[in-house]
């Protein structure tokens, strides 16, 4: 199912033995454009102290109800590793925060959750020795994290001219990846709001906050028209990337699953 951030925003989570706090922001990960953490306050329970929740731990989210229910208790997250969430987190904190809750690394595999789609695939830690010096070799590298509150209102550039601002962002509540980003064109097509999938973008420019994306000005203004109130249907999308001649997500993700050099088989 595909949700407007925004829905995210104060969504409460809750653990097997009670409330644990509510969704501030996220944490996306700039190469797959795939949410890694959720930053949860935990409110007067911890401190105020916020929280890391990864979505290897999600297992139902009721839109309906504002919630997500995890597979964790409240002592394991009260226990958990401190990150500093108004700080870079390296991929040695991550590191350390898969090892203490016993998840599967998602780094260094071909597909959005590394040896797999979703999370729902890697449900089993990884334990051969290989996989082991992998990570000890990856712990201290860049993990590419960026807060979504941080890149909202960051420039979208076309290569004849700006075209609006991220707004919001479109995500996928099986994957957790962001499918599009909501672009607010009002600075230049009054009134207009468009999505774009992270696909289309050429390189982000994260000292100048600007966002280049490989379409041109004239077709953002064709485009098919986002409206936050309606849900975004497989026909919805089926008409953007054809109005835009590119090859949806869903295909090219089936096309990688059933590759041979990828499966193994």
């Amino acid at each position: 199912m595909l949700v407007n951030s925004t829905h995210l925003k104060g969504l409460e989570i809750r653990a097997t033995d009670g409330e644990i706090g509510s969704v501030d922001e996220f944490y996306f990960e700039d190469e797959t454009w795939v949410i890694r953490y959720l930053v949860v306050q935990t409110g007067g329970w911890l401190g105020g102290r916020p929280v890391l929740i990864s979505p290897f731990s999600i297992l139902r989210a009721d839109w309906g109800a504002k919630r997500l229910d995890v597979a964790l208790t409240k002592t394991q997250v009260e226990n958990s590793p401190d990150i500093l969430t108004h700080q870079p987190v390296s991929r040695r904190h991550e590191a350390a925060y898969n090892q203490y809750y016993g998840y599967p690394y998602y780094w260094g595999g071909p597909f959005l959750w590394g040896p797999a789609l979703d999370p729902a695939g890697l449900t089993l830690p990884t334990t051969s020795s290989d996989a082991i010096e992998n990570r000890t070799e990856s712990e201290s590298a860049d993990s590419h994290l960026r807060s979504s509150e941080a890149v909202t209102g960051y420039s979208i550039e076309a290569p004849d001219g700006e075209i609006g601002h991220v707004d919001g962002y479109v995500v996928d509540d099986r994957a957790w990846a962001i499918r599009y980003i909501e672009v607010a064109t009002r600075n230049w097509w009054p009134g207009k709001k468009v999505l774009v999938s992270p696909a289309w973008i050429e390189r982000v420019s994260w000292p100048e906050s600007k966002v280049h994306v490989g379409l041109s000005r004239e077709a953002i203004k064709d485009a098919p028209e986002y409206a936050e109130s309606t849900p975004v249907t497989r026909e919805y999308e089926s008409k953007l990337y054809n109005h835009y001649g590119r090859p949806p997500y869903w295909l090219r993700e089936a096309g990688r699953q059933s590759s041979p050099s990828l499966s193994g088989v």
